[in-house]
Order: C-alpha cells, then structure tokens, then sequence
C-alpha cells in the first residue's frame, strides 16, 4: 500500500467546516491535506439559495457557496484528496487513516469534519424535488415559504421544533406523522398543540410528493385503513432525523449514543491531537456558519497542540 509523508494536520471532510479548518491551517503554515469525499461539498451541495451566510447580501446558491470556498482552500496552497477515509488508527501518533482507494497516511493531528446526512424517505419524487419545495431544514428554508401551507413529515422533537418555527412563515403547517401521538417532548408537544397555525395527520404516511417543477402536495396514505388522499401544499420538510457521517471512528472516538463525535466544547475529542467540526459533532443547529465557526475552532486548537 503505498504511504504519504507524516502531515502536521489532516482534514477529513469538504463541507463547510472541513474547507474552513483547512484555511485556518494553511494560513498558519501547516501545509494540510484534506480527503474530501468523492462528492466534495458536503449538504450545501444539494441546497438551493443559502440566505444567512454572512458576508453575502444577495441569496447564494449552496453550491456557488462552496464552489467559492474550495477555490479559497486552493488559493491557499491546500492537497485535496478526493477520496473519502475508510480506517483510522488513533491508538497512537502519528495516527494512521487508510483512504477507500488504498491510500495510506500518517498525520500528527486531524481533524473530523465528516458532517451527517439528513435521513429522508426514500421517494424518487423527494429526490427529483429536493430544492425544489421539499427540504429537511426548515431553519435554513422555512424563508422562502411566506404565506404558504407546508407539511413537515415526523413526530420527534425535530420534527415539532421545525414545526413550530414555520409558522414564523407559513400560513398553515400539517404534521404528517405514522402515529397516533408525538413521541416529541411534553414541553414540544404543548407548543404544537396550542399552536392554531398546527394541524395533525394521525396515522398516515407520505406515499408520493406531488409536482413537475416544484412540490404542489403529498399523498398521504392512512397506515390503519390503507386509504389514499391527497394533501395540497408548497412546501414539504422531511424531519426524521439526522445520521452523522462517523461510522469510521467508532472504537476510535468517543461517540454518543446518535453517533455525533462527542468534544469538550474546543473541538477537542477524547484522542488528544484529534479535532472534530461540523455536523458530525453539532445535532442541535446543524448550520453551514456554525461548521464554519467549529472549523475554525478545531484548527487553532490543532495549532496550538501542535506547538506544545
């Protein structure tokens, strides 16, 4: 197998908070390299207009956004390796991570910035019009929906939070959840339940999102009887859940019982010398500045362990 030179840090991610942690390390003189995934850019890559990144007045397309700051890593001098990583070992440093495509490194630090995947429910339609009106961010998205009826798809306290925030936004918000009662928490559900703009559907299952260019609806089926309806609506938000991209490190890091990377609120991990950032760590905001932010965070304290 052949082996890279030992690197003073290794960034394992290309999202938001992987480019920014290579950034920081670039311009402190510690010549990263970051594997960055065969599809480099992490969720902005599937994400329409981004309106809450600062710095940029107008909405800017996710992928322009991350476009911007991979020629920003480049610029800098970073090696981005577009393979992702399937072993580490962190038993000892230099620890070792071994890439899906046999590539072999030795790194001094690192830095997890792997992010999680929105779990969605596996329609072609959800897929065709993702961007489209059917998202799983309804802080990101709830914006563009001003005055309309949406659904937002689960029971959970992600699905009631996100519920609730929309109805900043839209006119009306229904509750799709395959149970007859939220397994949201008591404090959740007293919010959705007084809230009028909340409505309920018990006991059904999205079968189809309805529309061409853009979600116009869902058919909703009845789990108990097995009946069919459809529900018009401009906006659809899958809640039912979030998997960190972590599985590489289990046995490696300490992880909680979701799987997110658990740190010490300065990115540190249980492996002294390994740095996490971004979605894989953060299940609460799940925000591209806040990746950014704990980026930055995991590569000024990777400097600072490395200089002693």
């Amino acid at each position: 197998m052949p082996e890279l030179e030992t690197r003073k840090v290794v960034v394992v991610g290309s999202g938001s908070a992987g480019y920014t942690a290579a950034i920081y390390a670039a311009r402190a003189d510690l010549q990263p390299l970051l594997f960055g995934g065969v599809a480099l850019g992490g969720q902005l890559m599937i994400t329409s207009d981004v309106e809450n990144f600062p710095g940029f007045p107008e909405p800017v397309p996710g992928p322009e956004l991350m476009d911007r700051m991979a020629k920003q890593v480049a610029r800098l001098g970073v090696q981005v390796v577009q393979e992702g990583v399937s072993k580490v070992d962190f038993a000892k440093r230099p620890f070792r991570l071994e890439t899906t495509e046999g590539r072999a490194v030795f790194a001094e630090s690192v830095v997890v910035a792997t992010g999680a995947e929105a779990q969605w429910l596996g329609l072609p339609s959800e897929k065709r019009l993702r961007g489209k009106g059917v998202s799983a961010c309804a802080t990101c998205d709830g914006f563009f929906f001003k005055g309309k009826e949406v659904v937002v798809v689960g029971g959970g306290d992600v699905a009631i939070e996100e519920a609730c925030f929309l109805t900043h936004f839209a006119s009306k918000v229904t509750v799709v959840h395959r149970r007859s009662e939220l397994r949201a928490s008591k404090a959740l559900q007293k919010c959705a339940f007084s809230n009028p703009k909340i409505g309920f559907a018990w006991d059904r299952v999205v079968e189809e999102i309805l529309g061409t260019e853009k979600a116009t609806g869902v058919r909703l089926k009845n789990v108990k009887t097995g009946a069919l309806e459809e529900l018009p609506c401009g906006g659809v938000f899958v809640a039912i859940g979030h998997k960190p991209n972590t599985d590489v490190f289990k046995g490696q890091l300490d992880l909680d019982e979701a799987g997110y990377v658990k740190t010490d609120g300065r990115a540190r991990t249980s492996v002294p010398g390994v740095f996490a950032a971004g979605d894989c760590m953060d299940s609460r905001y799940r925000q591209a500045v806040v990746a950014a932010g704990t980026g930055c965070m995991a590569a000024l304290e990777a400097e600072r362990f490395l200089a002693g």
